[in-house]
């Protein structure tokens, strides 16, 4: 069936305290997003941030991003009072995330909490920590040990504790005993907070998209904990490095610096690691996004300390091995695979043969000197089609930058007659297309420049800092996506089902 969704991540949300929340302001955003006849809410990796500030570079791939945690909420459950985060200046730009005073101020405020919250434990905390043990213990030891050594990798940490000795891990367990818990509190209260959204969000009968990034950093408990599992030398420095090689929007590749999977460990264990990740982010979300796909047939490996990724080299995946493991011991699960860049006939063969609808991005169709796979009348239905993704440019911002010709071309094949409007053509040209998703970027809605984008890639110092203003997110916008909605058929069955008894909302 057709639907259709909006792309806007937790952090871009409007809130007080600098950044988007679980709070009231999500729960608004999905009465938006109802009121707008929308299917589903995608969202970026909500996992930890690291340096960079990037939800792909993650302290855990299990793990909820504190920030997150809404204060007020606390408030109210008496875990802090409000004069304790009221008052903190926690940016000067409400358009912008400012993650140096969020940095800086958030985990002082959860200090607080936290001083309360282990006075008098919730009833369900012990067995939260018991059913999550198997990522939780060592994330909340691995953040405990980090900030004991000012934040350094875990590499460069002491013998014992960088290579896990027993003895060493027991004794730091019980020294840093009270940072441990506060990192279990964290977690406790995120998917608290996490976990009553996601039930009102599928109780308005909208699912909720998540991102997976096909790789985990190498500052994380996942690797610390399970070195086996990666391409690591005997001191823990991985041997190769995730990458992309150069093409035409880098001369030089990309150089993402994650360590490799050691894929020939992974088999033998029937995939173990992969399937507890996955069954895991079905507990978390709806859907699932993972990013990376073509990585799972070939992936780019680049020598460890290179300056660049130009000498990379392409190995060979798991390919379906891994996802039949995964089917397996999981069962049939609604993935989207973002097969975007380089593929070749083995990566399009991987995404037939494990049915995974793949992504179509309207900003790469018009390459005005050849015919692009990303054209609308190229689709077949099993595919989700965007406009951009967090990786592009607005809309409006992509007719300033990207070349004339294309431009043009795009201007043609959509009919569309001046700039006034462009956003809302190409918005239109997805719905209309023949995917069975179409998902659209929320700044698109508002005709936002570039200064709206949410990530340049291989740059650092001005990304994943986008926020909403509040005012944006009303009915009468609502109103007017959801007659387009209606209007390429990618209304939910709930109101197609209202539409045949009371007529259209706008006959109302």
């Amino acid at each position: 069936m057709r639907s259709s969704g909006i792309l806007m991540h937790i952090s871009s949300l409007p809130s007080r305290y600098g950044i988007g929340t679980f709070g009231k302001e999500a729960y608004r955003f999905a009465d938006f997003l109802k009121k707008a006849g929308q299917s589903y809410w995608q969202i970026l990796p909500i996992c930890p941030t690291s340096y960079g500030d990037s939800p792909y570079q993650s302290f855990s791939a299990f793990a909820i991003n504190p920030y997150f945690i809404d204060l007020d909420m606390l408030a109210d459950d008496r875990l802090l009072k409000p004069e304790e985060f009221d008052r903190i200046n926690w940016g000067n730009d409400a358009s912008k995330v400012d993650y140096e005073i969020i940095y800086n101020n958030r985990y002082k405020v959860l200090k607080k909490a936290y001083t309360r919250f282990k006075k008098k434990l919730p009833t369900d905390y012990v067995d939260f920590c018991e059913e999550n043990s198997f990522w939780l213990d060592d994330y909340a030891l691995f953040m405990a040990i980090k900030d004991a050594n000012k934040g350094i990798v875990w590499n460069a940490w002491e013998k014992g504790l960088k290579l896990r000795d027993k003895e060493s891990i027991a004794n730091a367990t019980e020294k840093y005993s009270n940072a441990i818990g506060f990192y279990k509190m964290q977690q406790y209260l995120c998917f608290k907070q996490w976990s009553a959204l996601k039930e009102y969000v599928n109780s308005l009968g909208l699912k909720i998209i998540g991102d997976m990034p096909i790789y985990v950093s190498a500052d994380s408990a996942d690797v610390w904990s399970r070195p086996d599992q990666f391409l690591l030398d005997k001191d823990g420095n991985p041997t190769e490095v995730a990458g992309c090689p150069p093409d035409a929007f880098s001369e030089d590749g990309q150089l993402w610096g994650n360590p490799l999977y050691n894929w020939a460990r992974m088999e033998k264990e029937d995939f173990s690691w992969w399937c507890k990740r996955i069954s895991f982010a079905f507990k978390v979300f709806d859907t699932l996004r993972i990013d990376h796909f073509r990585g799972f047939e070939a992936y780019y490996c680049i020598p460890y300390k290179a300056k660049s990724a130009i000498d990379g080299v392409w190995k060979k995946g798991p390919g379906m091995k891994l996802f039949n493991a995964i089917k397996k011991n999981c069962g049939d699960l609604p993935i989207i695979a973002e097969d975007l860049g380089y593929l070749t006939e083995d990566v399009r063969k991987l995404l037939k043969d494990s049915g995974f609808p793949g992504m179509k991005v309207l900003q790469f169709a018009f390459d005005s000197r050849e015919e692009s796979d990303y054209l609308p009348h190229s689709y077949d239905k099993n595919c989700v089609v965007y406009t951009g993704t967090h990786d592009n440019d607005t809309i409006m911002g992509w007719t300033k930058t990207a070349a004339p010709t294309d431009v043009e071309y795009a201007r043609q094949y959509m009919h569309v007659s001046d700039n006034e409007g462009f956003n809302w053509i190409m918005m239109k040209t997805a719905w209309a297309s023949p995917a069975d998703t179409a998902i659209m970027m929320m700044q698109d809605f508002m005709g936002l420049p570039s200064d709206a984008r949410m990530n340049e890639p291989s740059t650092l110092g001005d990304n994943w800092k986008w926020r909403i203003d509040g005012a944006c997110i009303n009915d009468w916008l609502a109103g007017i996506i959801y007659e387009n909605t209606r209007i390429y058929c990618r209304l939910p069955l709930s109101e197609l089902k209202e539409i045949e008894t009371s007529g259209t909302k706008a006959d109302k």
